[in-house]
Formats: C-alpha cells, sequence, structure tokens
C-alpha cells in the first residue's frame, strides 16, 4: 500500500510541475512546436494493486447484491475478485495506450477537498472502445488515491459504473437504457472488506 500511495504522490508531483523551455534562440521563419505528452493515472495498475493488498491480507468480502429492491449478501472468495473486475481491467488504463483517445482535466476541487483528474474521449472512439469515462480523485494533503469512478458501455443499451473507495469497498452498478428515453438500475453490486 505504501508503495501506491509514494506512486500516486510522484505522479501528483509530475503533473502539476511546469516545465520551461529557456531562453533559447530561435531561428527566423521556424517556429517550434512543443509536443507534451500526456501522462495518465495508471487506473488498472491501482485497481490490481488494490485487489492484491485484499487477497494478501487475506480478506474475505461481503458482496451485497441489489435486484428490483431486493438485496442478498454472500462472502465473496478473494481469489475470485480478479474476475469479478476483470471488466475494468481491460483496456489497461496508464499512459501508453490511451492518451491519443482521452483527454484529461484535472482540476482542485475544495467542496470535496480533492485533486480530480477527469477523462473523456478527445473525440470519436473506436467501435472496440467501450470505456467511456473515469475519474480519479486524489487526497491533495496526503497524496493518496480517495476514489475511482469509471464507465463502460455495454452493449448499446447498458451502462456499467465502477465505484472503488481506497482500501474499503467499492460498487458496480449496471444502468439499462428504456425505450421511452429513461433509465433504471438493473443491478448493484456492492463489496465490502473495510469491517
Amino acid at each position: 500500500m505504501k508503495k501506491i500511495a509514494l506512486m500516486v504522490l510522484a505522479l501528483v508531483q509530475i503533473l502539476s510541475c511546469n516545465t520551461s523551455s529557456g531562453n533559447k534562440e530561435k531561428e527566423p521563419g521556424i517556429e517550434s512546436k512543443v509536443i507534451k505528452k500526456e501522462k495518465f493515472f495508471p487506473v488498472t495498475d491501482y485497481l490490481k494493486g488494490q485487489v492484491y493488498e485484499i487477497i494478501n491480507k487475506g480478506f474475505t468480502p461481503v458482496k451485497y447484491t441489489t435486484r428490483n429492491g431486493h438485496t442478498d449478501s454472500s462472502w465473496l472468495k478473494a481469489e475470485s475478485l480478479s474476475e469479478t473486475f476483470k471488466e475494468f481491467l481491460h483496456p489497461e488504463i496508464d499512459s501508453t495506450n490511451l492518451t491519443g483517445l482521452f483527454t484529461e482535466k484535472k482540476f482542485l476541487d475544495q467542496s470535496i477537498n480533492a485533486i480530480t483528474f477527469s477523462y473523456d474521449p478527445s473525440g470519436t472512439l473506436p467501435d472496440s472502445m467501450n470505456l467511456r469515462h473515469w475519474d480519479v480523485y486524489i487526497d491533495p494533503e496526503l497524496g493518496t488515491v480517495k476514489r475511482v469512478y469509471l464507465v463502460k458501455s455495454i452493449g448499446t443499451d447498458k451502462i456499467l459504473q465502477l465505484t472503488w473507495i481506497n482500501d474499503k469497498w467499492c460498487k458496480l452498478t449496471t444502468i439499462k437504457d428504456l425505450p421511452n428515453g429513461s433509465s433504471m438500475v438493473e443491478m448493484e453490486e456492492k463489496i465490502n472488506w473495510d469491517f
């Protein structure tokens, strides 16, 4: 967990630094362009690290499944966590593969006391890309992740959302679009390992 916290702190510092090009002389008639490579927060590594911590610490999470207003609970074997979250482990969210498809906005949200990194498509996404949006909330004082929120489309009429609260619980919400243009929560699964 300390490794993840240090990685997050280093990433926040890197992203907040400004670089200057100095006082270089430019040749007349030649305009220089600075190409800035985006550095996305490594969400997939973070989620894998959280799953590893749950397994490594021997936690047995409890899963609450709510469907049609009825909630059931069951113990979830830690070994099955990777399977449970596999939908959100692909595509890999890092700085190498999605920078051409998504753009990052970052700001300090004082209402929730978090540095928010928000990612949206930079244009039309390929048909094979079902990831639609994600946010990462960082505690500005500790430099640690507070929460991660991801949105994926499933088929043509469903949205799957993941809300992950650092070291505590997560929630998977399936939302179905209805023919009348509204939507409804089809299923909600909350997994808790912080008792």
